[in-house]
C-alpha cells in the first residue's frame, strides 16, 4: 500500500520537530522503520518499478527455441550462458509453455499396457 504524500510529510515533520528516531516515529504511526527511512531520502512515491535489463535477448531465445524445440531449460541455459531460472522466467514472459506434448510418455504407456495385460491373466 502506498501512503499519501501528506501523511509522509506529517510523519517527517513530527520526527524533525520532536527530534525522534526512525524507530520511535515508526512505532507511533504504525509504519515500518524502513518506510520512514526511505521517505527521508525520497518523499515522493515512485510511479514505476526500476528493473535492470534482462540478460536474455528475446530474439536469441526465440531462435534457440525454434532451432532446438525439444531442449531442456538447463540445455538452453548452457547454450545462452545464463541461469536455468532465467530461461524459465524469459519463456514465461514470452508466454511459451515448457510442456513438450499433450500425450503421455512412452514409458508411462508401457507401464499401463503391462498392468492391463496382468489384469487379463487373473
Amino acid at each position: 500500500m502506498t501512503y499519501s504524500l501528506d501523511f509522509r510529510k506529517k510523519v517527517l515533520s513530527i520526527r524533525s520537530k520532536e527530534s525522534l528516531s526512525f524507530a520511535q516515529v515508526a512505532k507511533r504511526f504504525g509504519v515500518s522503520v524502513n518506510s520512514v527511512f526511505l521517505w527521508s531520502k525520497r518523499l515522493e512515491p515512485r510511479r514505476t518499478k526500476i528493473r535492470p535489463a534482462t540478460k536474455i535477448d528475446r530474439e536469441t531465445l526465440m531462435e534457440d527455441i525454434t532451432k532446438y524445440p525439444d531442449a531442456f531449460n538447463y540445455e538452453r541455459a548452457h547454450r545462452l550462458n545464463v541461469s536455468t531460472s532465467g530461461i524459465r522466467c524469459a519463456m514465461k514472459r514470452l508466454r511459451i509453455s515448457y510442456k513438450k506434448n499433450t500425450q503421455s510418455s512412452q514409458g508411462l504407456r508401457r507401464k499401463k499396457a503391462n498392468f492391463s495385460r496382468q489384469d487379463r491373466k487373473i
